[in-house]
């Protein structure tokens, strides 16, 4: 029997948190083993583990997968979360990178310049509103399903609620106009899987603050 999974990455949400959700709604216990210092990420590189010298990296299956988007795919298709058919990846993958685009924006918002940081925010308060919010929601209206491809969860959906949670963190009310999203996230979070990640004490990792912003500068140097 294969082990765990086991995630390198420091104790952040980052790059890794769309992957600790997506193990978390398919029921797979995962380790994970925290890159503290300069020197662990030193380690990693120097014994090959890294391939393009960079993490997220995940072991899994006897491979040590890179690129975080790789990884998802990865995980999505070994879980039966990545549609029935070429067609409906496409649309899963089509929806994913919509949802990385903003997810980006946010992720990247802790280590802008402060100078530069309300009007980061006023953008993605923006793109959310009139852009990606709005192209969700009628995907979801043009078909009335529980989910955004094949009526059945994939990783569109949970990579979805994802964002809603993080954009919710930033403004609670634009999330307002849009009932089918809400309906959405309320119905993916009550699945068990998710609604335990959801609980205190669970793998979910906090918004970022300054100290582990400032943590990962030293750690990984930018």
């Amino acid at each position: 029997m294969a082990g765990k999974p086991t995630l390198h990455y420091f104790n952040a949400r980052g790059r890794m948190e769309s992957i600790r959700w997506l193990l978390a709604a398919a029921g797979v216990e995962f380790e994970e083993k925290f890159i503290d210092t300069p020197d662990d990420l030193v380690k990693l590189r120097n014994d090959g583990s890294l391939m393009f010298q960079q993490v997220p990296m995940v072991e899994i299956d006897g491979m040590k997968l890179v690129q975080s988007r790789a990884i998802l795919s990865y995980v999505a298709a070994k879980y039966n979360l990545y549609g029935k058919d070429i067609k409906e990846r496409a649309l899963i993958d089509m929806y994913t990178e919509g949802i990385a685009d903003l997810n980006e924006m946010i992720l990247l918002l802790p280590i802008s310049p402060p100078d530069q940081k309300d009007a980061k925010i006023t953008l993605i308060k923006d793109r959310t509103v009139n852009r990606y919010f709005p192209a969700f929601e009628k995907v979801l209206k043009s078909h009335g399903q529980d989910y955004l491809v094949g009526n059945t969860l994939s990783r569109a959906d949970i990579q979805l609620v994802e964002l809603l949670y993080s954009v919710e963190e930033l403004d609670p009310s634009l999330l307002a106009n849009f009932p089918l999203l809400k309906a959405l996230k309320t119905r993916i979070s009550n699945l068990p899987t998710v609604k335990k990640f959801l609980q205190p004490g669970s793998q979910r990792k906090p918004p970022g603050d300054e100290k582990s912003v400032e943590k990962a500068r030293k750690i990984f140097k930018f």
